[in-house]
């Protein structure tokens, strides 16, 4: 027979476990939101046009890519570095190439280094915005577009940053419904037919 002492610290652990699992659940998202408005941890920001200013000193912008365990696409930037002056547009292109025989849905996760930096990195369009599918032996470019923000200049730290590396990581996420709709309908027509 349990006793009150001991029924009241079951509860207790019970309550802990609870609470700690619903930190783990949010702790993610609330990362991620973090990071996107203040720029912590490599989080770029996203812009609408153009820098409306470009300044005389330029800065090296690196590329990496590199997947996620187990992920079986080829990916790697087409390009390893440029040199633009802070303010101007930047275009780059990373390809993507499923060599299976199945298509396979990803995405890329980004950030910046130096992190001082990532407030400052500004993408007008990426790849990165969106789901990306790959059909059985099919080969993409993907293009990044952006600019470093003049406002680095005035930022205490990351004022004497020389280069910026941009790095991208593709994970597989499960292929939208669209594309598994068409999938079977293809299938279907293909089954019809014979």
């Amino acid at each position: 027979m349990a006793t009150k002492g001991t029924t009241k610290t079951l509860w207790s652990l019970i309550g802990v476990v609870v609470f700690m699992g619903a930190m783990a659940w949010t702790a993610v998202p609330f990362y991620n939101w973090f990071c996107r408005v203040t720029g912590y941890g490599g989080t770029t920001n996203v812009a609408t046009g153009e820098s409306s200013q470009i300044l005389d000193r330029t800065i090296k912008i690196r590329f990496d890519a590199s997947k996620d365990r187990g992920f079986p696409w080829e990916f790697k930037p087409m390009q390893t570095e440029m040199t633009l002056r802070i303010g101007e547009d930047g275009l780059a292109f990373y390809e993507a190439y499923n060599p299976t025989d199945r298509p396979i849905a990803g995405q890329a996760a980004y950030n910046v280094a130096p992190y001082d930096a990532g407030a400052y990195f500004s993408k007008i369009e990426c790849f990165c915005f969106t789901e990306q599918v790959l059909m059985p032996g099919e080969r993409v470019e993907m293009p990044v577009s952006f600019y470093v923000d003049p406002e680095i200049v005035n930022d205490p730290d990351a004022k004497f940053a020389k280069h910026i590396t941009l790095s991208y990581t593709f994970y597989e996420i499960d292929l939208p419904e669209e594309t598994q709709a068409a999938l079977a309908k293809e299938e279907a027509d293909t089954s019809s037919v014979n």
